[in-house]
């Protein structure tokens, strides 16, 4: 089956990057990337216009720490412009990739990174309630005293470890919204708001500033769906499908779920805010606003859940 003319949104997130703590390094991750893209080229070849948006939360957490390591050689890293950095240093990864899986397969396609902005409040309430996790995973001993040192918020992640956590407004504008719409629409393969894009907020004159807080790539990646009315919504994990009770000895992992089903679990409690929590609320919200279909898998999945055979699929209902 071809599924030619319709349009995509994968997001892939940060972690999936990282296939292990001993397979963290730069290279380590663009090879990662090469495999996500592999799967991802299999789609455009059944017929499917893509386009990609990327995680950072352990490569931004990796940027501020290196540069906290070296305060006193030199100035510090906001967290705005380390989201640019990452923005640029993954997108290169998978736009490389992207070069040279299409040179193999004989594709006549490009693939561009664009640095995006997406406009949030700065009175959003979750500015004074930090819980988007960042950095890797840290033991607790030494997650809490990190915090003593620099000031942190820490919170342990569903059980995997501790790690930093950051404020994340919710995305209000994407800002380079139309350049996203006219590349995709000329065939060529985007990569975009990555990281969930650098945050910035509007003054009273409508300049636009960076400000201290990271973006939700999934609910970014919701909204970029909505925006340029994709047909599937496609959110790449670490896991290959969604878990109510997850880590205890009841965990259920669920084929398919409803939209009304989806929201029921989330009113219950039963995905983590800083992790599933948000993958499932964008897919939710794409769809209430007129989504066809979405899914949640990891990436050796990606294929099998694209045709329906893999990973959690959420239809309206």
């Amino acid at each position: 089956m071809t599924e030619a003319g319709k349009t995509a949104v994968v997001a892939v997130g940060g972690n999936a990057l990282i296939l292990s703590e001993d397979k963290a390094s730069i290279p380590d991750q663009a090879r990662a990337a090469e495999m996500t893209v592999h799967h991802i080229v299999n789609m455009i070849e059944n017929g499917w216009n893509v386009v990609l948006t990327h995680g950072s939360g352990p490569q931004v957490g990796n940027i501020l720490r290196r540069s906290e390591i070296a305060a006193g050689e030199v100035a510090t890293v906001p967290m705005d412009y380390a989201d640019a950095d990452i923005q640029g240093a993954v997108g290169y990864m998978f736009q490389r990739a992207f070069h040279n899986e299409f040179r193999h397969r004989e594709i006549n396609k490009q693939a561009v990174t664009l640095v995006t902005q997406v406009r949030v409040d700065y009175d959003d309430p979750a500015m004074a309630n930090p819980a988007k996790p960042i950095g890797p995973h840290l033991d607790e001993a030494t997650a809490r005293a990190r915090a003593d040192e620099l000031g942190w918020v820490v919170k342990d992640d569903a059980g995997r470890g501790w790690r930093r956590v950051v404020p994340s407004p919710l995305p209000r504008e994407i800002m380079e919204i139309n350049q996203i719409r006219q590349l995709a629409e000329s065939g060529t393969m985007v990569i975009a708001c990555g990281g969930g894009g650098i945050p910035v907020v509007q003054d009273a004159f409508g300049d636009l500033r960076g400000v201290e807080a990271v973006v939700d790539k999934d609910l970014a990646s919701s909204m970029l769906a909505r925006e340029i009315d994709a047909d599937l919504l496609l959110v790449s994990t670490g896991v290959e499908k969604v878990a109510v009770d997850f880590n205890t000895p009841r965990q259920r992992w669920l084929d398919k779920m409803t939209v009304s089903e989806a929201k029921r679990h989330m009113a219950d409690g039963q995905f983590d805010p800083g992790s599933m929590g948000p993958k499932v609320r964008s897919v939710v919200d794409y769809i209430e606003a007129g989504g066809e279909r979405g899914v949640i898998t990891d990436p050796p999945n990606m294929d099998a859940a694209v045709r329906g055979e893999a990973g959690t699929q959420i239809v309206a209902g």
